[in-house]
């Protein structure tokens, strides 16, 4: 299926499982979707199995949202006490849509949970208590982390497709074929035949040969356990002469939340540089500068804020200036940890490297323990040009057994709902898109958009945004002023605007002259439409983020 079908069958409200091989472009659909239902004011609420995994698409764990928390079952007991809990209820019965990211790495008993819980929040029967639920994510790659000491066939276990919930919310399946990353055809189908757990002798013999190649000289090293890896890296640091630099992470929010996003950061609590340290970035930077996975040498650090400078094996030199995780809901941050998006990258694990794209890598998975490590692994790069092997044993070649039945059926659902797809016409498929619209936009005047001054009198929550605006701050820095994300910020200024209280002039450092949000964007939005960000954000294929679209549509009609 197609990213644009998966679109238009998101839009039509049904539950829909996105799922699709690497580089398919599932995180890009949901940010699609996401973009369209904040234009229409539908509530939504966006999650993931991990906290890191739900910083990438800016909400919470799908755990901290609906209250489950570490429980992975619900008693009365824990049933009544989500009840009693006024944020959490609030929260679930406000959403009208549930986005779980990284499902696979969600068991099912987790997942039975969650809709329970949402269940008795929203005093709704239905699964999920009515919500449109969007799980995504690709069941090949890592599994649930099952309880310690738990047996395999533990239901702490189980996938999630296993569950009662998934079983009830029936979600149409949207198999995405696009390919994205790697773009060598023998690599592609040896890939596919990897997951599909049919080898040839052939393919064999093409991985057998990557053993014999000597690993790239800016290979990442991927090996499956920390204990490799933190040892590599150390040993080379150490090796580097001049002194070491180290950058500290920082917190704020809740300890709880904060201390959990510290756990799961690619980027280390502590992170120890020096110059010529092999380093590769943890984060996609909303400018398309760099990427999850690109990688470079430390060539210094900024004197002016001692901010390490990484000069790419593209030849970009970049200032990797700290980014903030933020996990929240709402458009409030309920816990953020701050970090240099980079770490040491002579060698990772093959969990760590999950989400990655990388030009080389040398790969040993001689001690590989868990099904889909050789897959996750070798799926990273983009080419078998940059593929070399150390070390391969069986099990890193196996995917786990359900799944090859199960992702026949997927395939097979996908087909039919393309098919159905097909056969409506584009004045049936509007109509669904619109009473969807209809049946879930929010009123006009949402909770929590006003708050009292000094004197208990009620203002508009975006006065003291465009306040430190007006006074040259930047979106980022006023977000982390504020508490909020940047795009609550970005929501602030729209509704001044629609208010009258902001002049062009007042936000015209957001975008300098002769950027390219001043021209390229612009004349997208000129000639594609201003009222509806997908179009552009497609035709600039992720360039820009929805909030520097949606900048840069305020300066072209402050402008107008």
């Amino acid at each position: 299926m197609m990213q644009t079908h998966a679109y238009d069958l998101l839009r039509c409200g049904d539950n829909v499982f996105l799922t699709g091989e690497p580089g398919s472009g599932k995180t890009h659909t949901v940010r699609r979707y996401v973009a369209w239902l904040s234009e229409r004011r539908i509530p939504f609420a966006v999650t993931a199995s991990t906290g890191v995994a739900a910083t990438h698409l800016g909400g919470m764990t799908v755990h901290g949202w609906s209250g489950v928390g570490a429980r992975s079952s619900l008693d009365a007991a824990a049933v009544a006490q989500l009840l009693a809990n006024r944020n959490t209820s609030r929260r679930v019965r406000r959403a009208k849509v549930l986005v779980i990211d990284e499902v696979s790495m969600l068991s099912a008993a987790t997942l039975d949970a969650v809709d329970l819980a949402c269940r008795a929040l929203r005093r709704d029967e239905r699964a999920f208590g009515g919500l449109q639920v969007v799980l995504v994510g690709d069941f090949f790659q890592l599994p649930p982390v099952r309880d310690r000491g738990a047996a395999p066939d533990d239901p702490s276990a189980a996938f999630a497709f296993a569950s009662k919930a998934w079983r009830e919310a029936r979600p149409t399946v949207c198999y995405l074929a696009e390919q994205h990353r790697q773009r060598d055809p023998d690599f592609v189908e040896l890939l596919g035949a990897l997951r599909g757990r049919r080898l040839s002798d052939a393919q064999r013999a093409l991985l057998d040969a990557r053993r014999e190649v000597a690993p790239h000289a800016g290979a990442v090293h991927l090996y499956a356990h920390n204990a490799d890896v933190d040892r590599i890296n150390a040993d080379a640091l150490a090796r580097l002469p001049g002194e070491p630099v180290e950058f500290v992470m920082t917190a704020r929010g809740s300890e709880a939340v904060a201390a959990a996003l510290a756990r799961e950061c690619p980027s280390p609590p502590r992170l120890t540089l020096k110059r010529g340290a092999k380093v590769v970035f943890t984060r996609n930077d909303a400018r398309g500068r760099w990427a999850n996975g690109t990688l470079g040498v430390v060539t210094g650090f900024d004197p002016a804020e001692g901010t390490p400078v990484v000069r790419t094996t593209r030849g970009a030199t970049i200032l990797a200036e700290p980014f903030e995780w933020t996990v929240g809901s709402d458009g409030f941050v309920l816990g953020a940890v701050r970090q240099v998006p980079l770490r040491l990258a002579w060698a990772l694990t093959v969990h760590k490297s999950q989400g990655m794209s990388l030009d080389a890598a040398h790969v040993d998975l001689s001690r590989a323990f868990e099904y889909g490590h050789g897959y996750v692994a070798l799926s990273r790069v983009r080419s078998l040009a940059g593929l070399t092997l150390g070390g391969l044993n069986e099990r890193a070649l196996e995917v786990a057994p359900d799944i090859l039945a199960r992702d026949w059926e997927f395939r097979e659902a996908s087909r039919a709902a393309e098919e159905a797809l097909a056969r409506l016409d584009d004045d049936a498929l509007a109509a669904r898109h619109e009473a969807f619209e209809r049946a879930s936009a929010a009123q006009p005047a949402l909770p929590g958009t006003t708050t009292r001054d000094a004197k208990g009198r009620r203002v508009a929550r975006w006065v003291e945004t465009v306040a430190l605006l007006r006074e040259g701050v930047g979106v980022d820095e006023v977000a982390r002023a504020r508490g909020r994300t940047p795009g609550t910020i970005v929501a602030h200024l729209e509704a001044a605007a629609a208010e009258g209280a902001l002049r062009g002039e007042e936000i015209a450092h957001l975008a300098p002259a002769g950027s390219a949000l001043r021209g390229d964007v612009a004349r997208a939005l000129r000639e594609l439409g201003a009222d509806t960000l997908g179009a552009v954000y497609a035709h600039f294929e992720g360039r820009f983020s929805y909030d520097e679209l949606r900048v840069a549509r305020l300066l072209l009609r402050a402008e107008a």
